[in-house]
């Protein structure tokens, strides 16, 4: 009932965790394996990052403001620690690099992951992220590094201030398995008191419900432009959300902020999907791209 494709991959549910959420643990990720269609890890480079100094993430009343910085192990002691991992779902490694020398490494260091994200779109690290995602022939060149290192899923994950449709057609071009949408929108908060920015970074990326309306709007614009699957992300916290983004087009969501307030929320949101297609007598994938028919 639950059951959906992504590329080659066959979910028990459309639930992903998104990546940076739980840490670098396996114990962590292993905790919200059973009721998740697939987990995405943190994002690892080859080298290891240490991230920012505290404070890097900020709760405020329409979600989470966070600038934690990429921070990661190396990618050999990550590996080996990714490999506790229980595989009751599949395991997406969430990867970034500066260039295809550095893609290819990390695909032979987690040749055991059952997929990799490309991070396209962190808004908060200079020369990463989002800064790699705005060079389409670069974008290009990490992908094409990455799928010709491994036979895995490659996904990539952009964000709703690219010309998302634009890098997405790109990525076709290298066949890119499947398209995320979107990360954290670079935004801030300042204390009134101090008078300063409250982040160490000054500014972060934006996650939560304030950024559900700009992720669901980027799902309905791309599935009208390209053929690849769809992975859906940015302030999903309930059914009815999970349901508008596979109508706009999405084959799977990513559930983020969320998990700050329940490590339930997989087994919530499951459970009432399950309910909604029974009381409808529907099946999950007759929903994906029914708002555009």
């Amino acid at each position: 009932m639950l059951e959906v494709e992504l590329s080659s991959l066959r979910l028990k549910n459309p639930l992903i965790l998104a990546s940076g959420i739980l840490g670098s643990y396996s114990s962590s990720l292993n905790e919200i394996a059973n009721d998740a269609g697939a987990v995405v890890t943190k994002s690892v480079c080859f080298e290891g990052r240490e991230g920012y100094r505290n404070p890097t993430v900020i709760n405020w009343k329409c979600g989470l403001i966070n600038a934690v910085g990429l921070p990661s192990p190396k990618a050999l002691d990550f590996a080996n620690e990714l490999k506790k991992f229980s595989f009751v779902s599949p395991l997406i490694v969430s990867v970034y690099g500066k260039n295809a020398e550095e893609m290819e490494k990390l695909a032979e260091i987690f040749e055991f992951a059952n997929a990799f994200e490309v991070n396209l779109s962190c808004p908060h690290v200079k020369g990463a992220g989002i800064d790699i995602g705005r060079d389409p022939e670069l974008s290009k060149e990490l992908v094409r590094a990455l799928k010709s290192s491994t036979e895995k899923p490659v996904f990539a994950k952009l964000s709703a201030i690219h010309d998302y449709v634009k890098l997405g057609k790109e990525l076709e071009k290298v066949e890119v398995d499947a398209i995320t949408i979107t990360n954290t929108i670079p935004g801030m908060k300042i204390d009134i008191l101090s008078r300063k920015p409250i982040l160490s970074n000054l500014y972060g990326g934006v996650s939560g419900q304030a950024i559900k309306p700009i992720a669901l709007k980027c799902v309905f614009d791309l599935y009208r432009e390209i053929e690849v699957p769809i992975i859906g992300c940015g302030g999903i916290t309930t059914f009815e959300d999970v349901l508008e983004f596979l109508m706009a087009g999405a084959n799977a969501v990513e559930i983020g902020s969320a998990v700050f307030y329940s490590k339930k929320i997989f087994y919530s949101l499951k459970e009432s999907l399950i309910a909604f297609l029974r009381a409808n007598n529907v099946r999950i994938a007759e929903l994906i791209g029914s708002a555009h028919r």
